[in-house]
Formats: structure tokens, sequence, C-alpha cells
């Protein structure tokens, strides 16, 4: 592969697609990092993506506003609690209120236009189905059905110039595992966020279900999470 060839990473400053962003880079892409501010709870997760960005030193680092508000539905973008000190089982029993409403499928569409202007083929997406199967948009199913759509609905498919791959190369591994393969890539995860509701000092919850994966991952990774938490 050449190493001017680019990729689209769509980050959310977390674990998951910074360690995403980390293996393109080792593969040798050029990295065109894509956020999103689309009415979450805080800004904090767009604060961390441009420290990412900044680190694994992306071409470029895009933020998109788009108001999931207006539609709500979730505990990420409605008054709605986020929920606190949930064991796995409970994650795992339902689809949880935290989950916004096609946000992987919108997240990916805005993706795709991006990838058509830049001649780009692979989008990649830190989704994950082991340790936390409770979103739909996160299964490998959908990435193969959202794939074929791409190249039926792009110029660049159509006409045979570009096929789109979208890439998940965490789909299959667990959280610590994920945390020692950024550590193995230098990643510092000091400046990523997780945190679901954090304190207005910007300090993680250490009690919604992404801080305990996250609390868990490095723990069973057997490295320091360098993470503040309140509780």
């Amino acid at each position: 592969m050449s190493h001017h060839e680019k990729a689209i990473v769509l980050s959310s400053g977390g674990i998951d697609s910074t360690t995403a962003m980390a293996m393109a880079k080792s593969e040798g892409y050029e990295i065109y990092s894509l956020s999103f501010f689309y009415g979450q709870r805080h800004a904090l997760e767009l604060e961390a993506a441009k420290k990412v960005a900044g680190f694994l030193g992306a071409k470029k680092h895009l933020v998109v506003n788009i108001d999931l508000r207006a539609f709500g539905g979730s505990a990420l973008t409605d008054d709605i609690e986020v929920p606190k000190g949930r064991d796995e089982s409970a994650m795992q029993r339902s689809i949880p209120v935290t989950y916004v409403p096609a946000r992987n499928t919108i997240f990916l569409s805005y993706a795709l236009a991006w990838a058509e202007i830049l001649g780009v083929s692979d989008i990649f997406i830190g989704v994950n189905a082991i340790d936390y199967s409770g979103y739909p948009d996160c299964r490998p199913e959908y990435i193969a059905a959202f794939e074929n759509m791409a190249n039926l609905a792009t110029k660049a498919g159509v006409e045979g110039k570009t096929r789109v791959r979208i890439r998940t190369p965490l789909i299959d591994m667990s959280k610590a595992d994920i945390i020692r393969r950024g550590i193995e890539l230098g990643v510092d995860y000091g400046i990523t966020h997780s945190c679901y509701d954090p304190a207005p000092d910007g300090k993680a919850c250490g009690q919604c279900d992404i801080c305990l994966l996250r609390k868990k991952g490095f723990r069973e990774a057997g490295i320091p999470d360098p993470a503040i938490y309140i509780a």
C-alpha cells in the first residue's frame, strides 16, 4: 500500500476510536479524523478527539455539527438519566438508553460523503461486539450491510473507481486486548475521554456503563488507567 493512501477514521476521543486510529496509522494510512457535535451531553469528547488527532498526526480533524437532540430518545441527547452501577449482565440484557438512534448509520453516512470527496476507500470505525453487545449498530452484520449499501449508493462505487471498505479492526477484541494493542502502538490513553456523564470539572463519573467497562479493561490488561474518576 502507498504510504500516501488516505483513510477516514471516526473519532469520539475514546479508547476504541483512538486505538482504531493508531492501527490505521500503523498500516501507513494518512489519517483524516472525523468527529461530531451531535447534541451530546458534553463537548469533552470533542476536546479529546482533537488531542488524539494531534497526537496521532492526523492530516485533518473535521468536526461536523448535527443536532440529534431534535429527535432525543437517548440518555446522551435527551433529559434521560444515564444508568449507573450496572453489572455486565444488566448491560447486555437489552439495548441501553445510552443508545443514540441510528447514530453509527448517520456518522458513517457523513464519512462516506467525505470519502467520495477525498477519493478514500477505507473508513475506520472502532465498533466492538465482544465486551458490550448492547448496541445494534456495532454488529458485524450491520457493518457488512452498510458497506454493501455504500458501494451501491456512491458515484465512485457505481463507476467502479473506488470500492469502499468499512474497517472494524476492533470488532472481535476484548477491551483489555484493545488497550494492550494501543499501548503497543504508543497510544497515550491519558488524552482519551470515555465517560457518558462527567462532572463539570471533567472528571469521569466512574459508574456509568462505559466507565465500568473502561476500568475493567485496564484492570484485565494489567495497565493503570490514567482517567480521573469521581468514584
